[in-house]
């Protein structure tokens, strides 16, 4: 029965969660975080500049106390309007008074100092899709062995096992009889082969319909035709095409797709074959060949390379150089990864390795297409991959461009259709520990977080590389909805709600500690002014000197505050963050200081002194959007400002580059149990001493 004049409310959404204790709890659907003082899923308070109304927004306020609040406010600045000057014996009296009935507010508050921040209580509990440890319970590999796709019982592909093969599994043999395939490994290690490189829309088109599919097999025997034509040209009696040499059964292609890339390296050359074009340098048919994910391994890896133009045309020599200025549209970026298999530069492993990464996810593919320009393709997050039909028995693979890199590493991983492309590259990851290439990319902040899979990043806005990033981190496995589990981790929570009451290490100072505890005594002079005008003299000069002295006593040096991590939704300038940190003081000691390039929006000062530009105030205020949050860190009395799609709740220390930390600020998932990337700081790394280290923590995790 509802009352009158009032409207039932609208149905709100509700959700559960686990606790500490890994007990179900059921609250509202709406932003949290696992509050540090209760342990208890809270639903997140964030003040702000302006708060809006009907939302989770609240107004700042902070545990400051009312007396030196109101004694600096009498003597920080004199009255200077007819209305302040008449307010002002009314606020020395107010503050006379709190002294005297509450002469402990006027000492300095904050409570027992400690060297550390609030310690995030959280850790992941849940079983992971993939993990570094094979004596950890892997999702994945419970699947492997009940899949469609195992492989052979006399073939052993562990994760940290070598396996790099001497001979292809199958080759096509010309001898007495004529053309053969081949699968007796003691014949195959008699010849040597050609490899055939290809794409296959320039030399056949599938069909879909009756007419269609047999027009495809016809010209699929044409091009068989050609390369037995010209491997026999070659004076060879071998060669190495996926069309016959691929394996029938999952568990063959599976076994080929793992040693794809040692088949290119063992041939004689490799034969790149293009489609005929009206160009005449066909430049067109090269940049086709060349858009494709597995040609461009496959040219990497070959000792000698040879084309042909159409079906008929003459074999030529050419180099990695001239093929590269020929078949690829990114040379410029490419020019270093051409100079090192030329032989002409060195790469260090880890910048060989991302570079190598790059211009293969600029390439598409029969189950990817092809990435343009900075516009790059989103990896895919989905737990259930797509699979696409090729128009043959064949199945794309959903990470096929992680099995295409895998080539070129020391330790390669079993392919499945099972898993997407970011669940494979962090097994790739954690198969190569030594690159650490899922460690590092945590600490980068990319133009564009993926939504589940947030560690993910193709680039950096602060402009640094993979290998510039020291990770202090490890991954321990990657979950079902492809976040990563870390290890090592020291974390914190960030405050949101207010200002908390923070205490400090001050310097020892008699003249102060005397004028900060004088006004404590005063309520003991006032009732013993009836023993004496001494007495009374002595009250009626602390009460009126009381306001002074405890503003005297408060504003000394401050050696070391709390650690906190506060946050502020909008842009709040150091002075009034000062305020609501360290509470009024009569000191013009500057204590908060910008960051001079923690932050997107932070600027250095050109002079002789290390600080922020204190234009970055200026630039955050300009922002237009409703996306701009300052961050307030007691420790190093730095402040921040940047943008995020959502409040971070959690601060990470992932990694050290170019002198400074990276710090992950993240939003929390309580229902998935898993953290979100929400940016990037860069601070100074002596901060994450104070951080207490936690449990395992995901990092992938959607927002709410």
């Amino acid at each position: 029965m509802l009352l009158p004049f009032t409207s039932p409310r609208p149905e709100e959404r509700r959700t559960t969660c686990r606790d500490l204790s890994l007990r179900w709890k059921t609250h509202k659907d709406n932003q949290r975080y696992l509050n540090p003082e209760t342990g208890i899923c809270t639903r997140l308070r964030v003040q702000a500049m302006r708060p809006v109304p009907n939302t989770n927004q609240v107004k700042i306020s902070d545990s400051v106390r009312w007396a030196p609040k109101l004694a600096v406010l009498l003597f920080c600045a004199p009255p200077a309007t007819i209305s302040q000057i008449l307010l002002w014996p009314l606020r020395f009296i107010l503050c006379s008074l709190f002294l005297l009935f509450w002469p402990l507010d006027g000492l300095p508050g904050g409570g027992s100092y400690t060297d550390v921040y609030p310690e995030y209580l959280m850790s992941y509990w849940g079983q992971m899709w993939a993990a570094r440890s094979r004596r950890e319970y892997s999702i994945f590999d419970k699947m492997v062995e009940k899949s469609p796709m195992p492989t052979p019982a006399d073939f052993s592909a562990t994760v940290k096992s070598i396996t790099h093969a001497l001979r292809p599994r199958r080759l096509a043999i010309y001898d007495e009889s004529g053309w053969y395939l081949c699968d007796n490994p003691d014949i195959i290690i008699n010849y040597r082969y050609v490899a055939v490189s290809y794409r296959q829309s320039d030399v056949f088109q599938r069909g879909f319909d009756d007419e269609g599919k047999k027009r495809e097999e016809e010209q699929k025997k044409q091009f068989i035709e050609s390369i037995r034509s010209t491997t026999l040209q070659c004076r060879l009696q071998a060669y190495w095409l996926d069309l016959e040499c691929l394996g029938e059964t999952t568990e063959d292609k599976n076994i080929d797709l793992y040693r794809i890339s040692d088949i290119y390296r063992g041939a004689v050359f490799t034969l790149i074959t293009l489609r005929k074009s009206d160009d005449q340098h066909s430049i067109e048919s090269w940049r086709s060949w060349g858009s494709r994910v597995w040609t461009f391994p496959e040219a990497l890896l070959s000792g000698e390379l040879r084309y042909r133009i159409g079906l008929d045309g003459p074999v030529t020599p050419i180099t990695l150089h001239e093929l590269a200025n020929k078949a690829y549209e990114y040379y410029s970026e490419e020019t270093a990864i051409v100079n090192a298999y030329g032989g002409k530069d060195r790469l260090d492993r880890l910048e060989h390795l991302t570079r190598l990464k790059a211009a293969i996810w600029r390439r598409g593919s029969a189950a990817l297409p092809k990435a343009r320009d900075r516009e790059k393709r989103r990896p895919q997050t989905a737990q259930q991959p797509q699979l696409q039909q090729t128009g043959s028995p064949n199945l794309s693979y959903p990470a096929e461009r992680v099995y295409a890199l895998m080539g070129f590493f020391e330790h390669r991983i079993m392919p499945s259709i099972l898993e997407t492309e970011l669940q494979a590259l962090a097994r790739l990851s954690m198969a190569n520990d030594s690159d650490r290439m899922a460690e590092r990319m945590v600490s980068m902040l990319p133009q564009d977080i993926q939504p589940q899979a947030c560690w993910y990043a193709d680039d950096d806005q602060y402009g640094s590389e993979l290998w510039d990033i020291e990770p202090e981190v490890n991954v321990a496995g990657v979950t079902e909805r492809g976040a990563l589990v870390l290890d090592g981790c020291r974390a914190t929570c960030i405050r949101w709600q207010n200002f908390p009451e923070i205490s400090f290490q001050r310097t020892e100072s008699i003249r102060r500690t005397i004028a900060g505890r004088t006004p404590v005594t005063l309520p003991g002079w006032y009732f013993m002014q009836q023993l004496g005008t001494v007495f009374f003299a002595c009250a009626a000069f602390m009460l009126v000197s009381g306001p002074f002295l405890t503003a005297y006593s408060i504003s000394g040096r401050i050696l070391a505050t709390q650690p906190w991590l506060i946050g502020i939704k909008g842009v709040m300038s150091p002075e009034e963050a000062a305020d609501h940190v360290y509470g009024a003081t009569l000191s013009k000691r500057q204590r908060l200081f910008f960051t001079p390039s923690g932050s997107l929006l932070a600027k250095p000062v050109e002079d002789e002194i290390q600080q922020g530009l204190g234009s970055q105030y200026d630039e955050a205020l300009a922002q237009t959007g409703d996306d701009i949050y300052t961050l307030i860190d007691t420790f190093s009395g730095t402040i921040y400002y940047f943008t995020a799609k959502c409040p971070p709740t959690v601060c990470l220390f992932t990694g050290r580059e170019g002198g400074l930390g990276r710090f992950v600020l993240c939003s929390e998932n309580c229902v998935a149990n898993e953290l979100h990337k929400e940016v990037v700081l860069r601070m100074p790394s002596y901060t994450h001493r104070a951080m207490i280290p936690c449990d395992w923590v995901a990092v992938g995790g959607a927002r709410e």
